[in-house]
Parts: structure tokens; C-alpha cells; sequence
């Protein structure tokens, strides 16, 4: 049977796949167009975007999601109980302490974000901190911990950084498409032309909604992977469990939610979607809590 350890080793190499594959996609669409136009320069700038795009992201990545979220740094001094959990657990868990930031909302949430061990940032809400006792608590940052221990941080960063470069030179790729091309000089070459123009505009089209279910694919594993990790770090998973409860009852909407980083947080921003048929749950950043929870009491 395959253990906590060996589950992580097998995500994490999925996911490497799974970028892999975003690659090969991306370069696809750059060739396919630089064809039809006749100009390889349109390769030459996807391949050099996305590698600029990544860059960017994996040094400045923490900081643009702190930013969108409203998060504050948080001393040890405003919240002694919420900084020793995280103190004490970072410990536990053998990884730097990360820095801890609040944001001042009523909808109790949390996410972890960061390039790696060292660099890394757990935010919780002021909602969380109202709600949850000790122990839960406690299972929620063992969660964000476990996300950070993981390297689950630097990967999601990765993939949201490729999905939206995608959606981007797609939409790019369409346009110039209706706009504007190289013309054949038989028909021989027009039909050509014409197939590859379907054919991108088939990629345009088709490649944001692909990457957007390979995105919720991999945050939905990670999130089952780390809710696991944390009730193994904490060894009690009901604290994490009976937090997860809480927070899906809470009426409130998180102000200052974005369909860019709502995977990053340990539950879903967004309320009112319960749903729970196929595609719902395809197009789902999260699993279903009644799922996670189950899980949790399973172990």
C-alpha cells in the first residue's frame, strides 16, 4: 500500500509531467502559428516570454499574491498564540519558520505561498482566528506547513504562471488570426494555410480550458496530499477536520477573493457553489469538504 512519503513522490513527479506537457503546448501553439505566418519570430517570442514569465514569477511570486490578498506582516507580539502554533510546528515539521501575515476579513481562510522552504509565508484571516479553537487551528497551519514541506508552493506558483501565459498568447494567436495572414501562392498552399488556421484555432480555444482542469486537477491532489500531511504532523486529524467544518459553514465570501489564487487557500473563496455532479467537480479549485473530511476520519 502506498504510504504518506511515497504519495508525495508520486504527485510531485505528476505534476512535473503535467508541466512538462504545458511546455509542449505552449511551444505547439508558438510553431503552429509561426507557420502559418511565416514568421518564426512569433516561436521565438513564446519560448522567450514564458522563460521571462517564470523567472518573474518564481523570485516575486510571494509578493504578488500577498499583495492581492491584503495580507499584513504579523509580529509575535499582536497574536503571541497564533505565532507560537506556527513556531511550534515549523519546528516539528524540521523547516524554517515562515512569515506570517493576517488579513483582516470575516471569512475564515488560509494559504501558504513562497518560492521554497526558506522563502515561504503562511496568511490566515481574521475570520479563521475568530472561529477556530487551539487544535483547530493548529490542524489548518499544519496544512499550510505541510503545503510548504511539499514544495506544493513553488509548483502551483509554476503552473498558474503557465496557464495564464497560455490563456494570454492563445487569445493573442486568435486575433491575429482573424486579422491578418500569410496568403499562399497555389491552392495547394491555401489549403494548407487553411487546415493549420482551424487548427490554431482550435489550440486557442481548447488550451485555456485543458489548462485550466490540469490547474484544478493538481491543486485538488495537493489538497487531499496535504490535509494528510498535516493531520500526520499535528497526529490529530479531527482538530483539522472539524476546522474544515467551520469553515464551509461560514456565510462569508472572502472580499478581496481572485480566480487567479483561489486554489491557494484551504478552502474555496468563493461560496455558493455546492454542487457535486462531474463537471462541477471538474472545474471545482477545490475537493469537496464533505470528501476531505471524510478522509481525514478515515485515517
Amino acid at each position: 500500500m502506498m504510504n504518506i512519503y511515497s504519495q508525495q513522490d508520486s504527485n510531485i513527479r505528476r505534476t512535473w509531467f503535467l508541466m512538462f506537457v504545458f511546455v509542449l503546448v505552449i511551444v505547439g501553439i508558438g510553431w503552429s502559428f509561426s507557420y502559418v505566418y511565416g514568421n518564426q519570430s512569433i516561436l521565438y517570442f513564446a519560448v522567450f516570454f514564458s522563460v521571462g514569465m517564470n523567472i518573474l514569477s518564481y523570485w516575486y511570486s510571494d509578493k504578488i499574491v500577498l499583495g492581492m490578498s491584503g495580507a499584513q506582516p504579523v509580529s509575535r507580539e499582536e497574536h503571541r498564540e497564533l505565532w507560537n502554533i506556527v513556531e511550534n510546528l515549523s519546528i516539528t515539521a524540521g523547516i524554517p519558520m515562515p512569515k506570517l501575515y493576517l488579513i483582516s476579513d470575516a471569512s475564515p481562510n488560509a494559504f501558504a505561498t513562497g518560492r521554497n522552504k526558506e522563502h515561504a509565508a503562511v496568511a490566515v484571516t481574521s475570520g479563521l482566528l475568530a472561529i477556530l479553537d487551539r487544535t483547530e487551528l493548529e490542524g489548518v497551519i499544519a496544512h499550510e506547513l505541510s503545503h510548504i514541506g511539499n514544495r506544493d508552493i513553488l509548483l502551483q506558483t509554476v503552473v498558474v504562471v503557465l496557464v495564464g501565459f497560455v490563456t494570454l498568447l492563445s487569445d493573442f494567436f486568435l486575433r491575429m488570426t482573424f486579422f491578418g495572414g500569410r496568403r499562399g501562392d497555389n491552392d495547394r498552399d491555401n489549403r494548407a494555410q487553411m487546415i493549420m488556421v482551424l487548427l490554431g484555432i482550435a489550440l486557442a480555444i481548447l488550451s485555456p480550458i485543458i489548462a485550466t482542469v490540469i490547474q484544478l486537477a493538481i491543486s485538488r491532489k495537493r489538497e487531499f496530499l496535504a490535509d494528510a500531511s498535516g493531520a500526520l504532523l499535528t497526529r490529530y486529524p479531527e482538530g483539522l477536520a472539524s476546522a474544515l467544518e467551520k469553515i464551509s459553514k461560514s456565510p462569508h465570501e472572502l472580499r478581496r477573493a481572485n480566480h487567479a489564487t483561489a486554489h491557494l487557500y484551504i478552502a474555496n473563496p468563493f461560496k455558493g457553489a455546492h454542487a457535486a455532479g462531474f463537471m462541477a467537480k471538474l472545474f471545482m479549485t477545490h475537493p469537496p469538504v464533505a470528501e476531505r473530511i471524510a478522509a481525514l476520519r478515515g485515517l
